[in-house]
């Protein structure tokens, strides 16, 4: 971080010096995985993160009444209701059975959002998208530690960038927030709390924001889980009944216990505490059409797909401006599909 921790001020982002450089290096590293990882001609080309959909589904999402004015900004400047497109996923590189413990992600997808986007490629687009995952922090820290992070990654030697020669730079936080995220037991992914993990602006604001279900409802494991049950339970759970989340956000309101450039921090809720902005409502309905599945997989989520009220902070965002960019166009071009976003129907 470029500046003392006096002089942080609440909502700046602190770029340091070669981070361009750094993300350059991520980029070609990512592009460089893809390349080794198809160029047998094996197709589908999938995402590099999260490619295990368990479903795309039809939502609501609904902003609140009578919210304060401190929180009217972007889609929720006023009370309306959007329709959107809701990706729950496994978060493994691999295609791997339900039945392994992995991290979790929640992409919501809202549509019949006007005004100009952040990106110029798509500034007249009328999406917007949370990314969320169901753990509250990442495991690293900065793009020079992000850099590391994927030359171990590539090399199939992971545990080399939380635990090198040097004990005493050993990254023990980092590995406890990357056990927290992949080591959880998850029944029924409609049933467990998402969070951004990363900053964005609310307006004037830095806030992280939150989807928790409202109902208290824990499935049990299955008896006999399958590879895709996941999916199955879903599929099973939105027969018969509608589940709805709160859409919560966290204002960002001590720039040094809750950083902007250091995603591994959980912001305390004792200093801010997540207040309901939003539900969302996902009707009863059938998702698994392979023509809905078809859909969902064309599909591209990024925190760049914003009105500047809502544009990503901090570093881990801004490699995934370029990162989720590149990967997205790459698997679309490699699997001749169109890139484009949805829009109402």
């Amino acid at each position: 971080m470029s500046k003392t921790d006096a002089t942080l001020e609440l909502g700046r982002e602190y770029p340091p010096p070669g981070e361009e450089a750094d993300i350059q290096k991520i980029q070609e590293a990512i592009e460089q995985q893809l390349d080794r990882d198809y160029q047998q001609g094996i197709r589908p080309v999938r995402r590099d993160q999260h490619p295990k959909a368990h479903g795309c589904v039809q939502a609501e999402f609904i902003v609140d009444d009578n919210l304060p004015e401190r929180l009217r900004y972007g889609v929720f400047k006023e009370p309306r209701t959007y329709q959107a497109w809701i990706r729950f996923s496994s978060s493994s590189a691999q295609m791997k059975p339900d039945t392994q413990k992995d991290a979790h992600g929640m992409s919501i997808k809202l549509l019949g959002v006007e005004g100009e986007k952040v990106l110029e490629e798509e500034k007249s687009e009328t999406t917007q998208d949370f990314i969320l995952a169901n753990n509250q922090a990442f495991f690293v820290r900065n793009t020079a530690d992000y850099v590391v992070f994927i030359s171990a990654f590539s090399r199939g030697n992971l545990l080399s960038f939380f635990f090198g020669w040097n004990p005493f730079k050993w990254r023990w936080h980092e590995f406890k927030n990357l056990l927290s995220a992949t080591q959880k037991s998850v029944s029924n992914p409609l049933q467990i709390q998402y969070w951004s993990q990363t900053p964005s602006k609310l307006g004037p604001h830095a806030i992280k924001f939150s989807a928790k279900p409202r109902s208290s409802k824990v499935d049990p494991m299955p008896a006999a889980p399958g590879s895709d049950f996941l999916q199955e339970v879903m599929a099973e759970q939105l027969k018969t009944e509608e589940v709805d989340f709160d859409f919560l956000v966290q204002l960002q309101t001590d720039p040094v216990k809750m950083p902007i450039e250091d995603a591994t921090i959980v912001w305390d809720e004792a200093l801010s505490p997540f207040e309901k902005v939003a539900t969302i409502r996902i009707p009863v309905q059938s998702f698994d059409s392979p023509a809905q599945m078809e859909f969902a997989e064309n599909l591209s989520f990024t925190p760049w797909h914003t009105l500047p009220e809502h544009q990503p902070l901090g570093n881990t965002n801004r490699v995934r401006r370029k990162v989720y960019e590149m990967v997205s166009k790459f698997r679309h071009q490699m699997n001749q599909t169109p890139r484009r976003e949805p829009i109402e129907n």
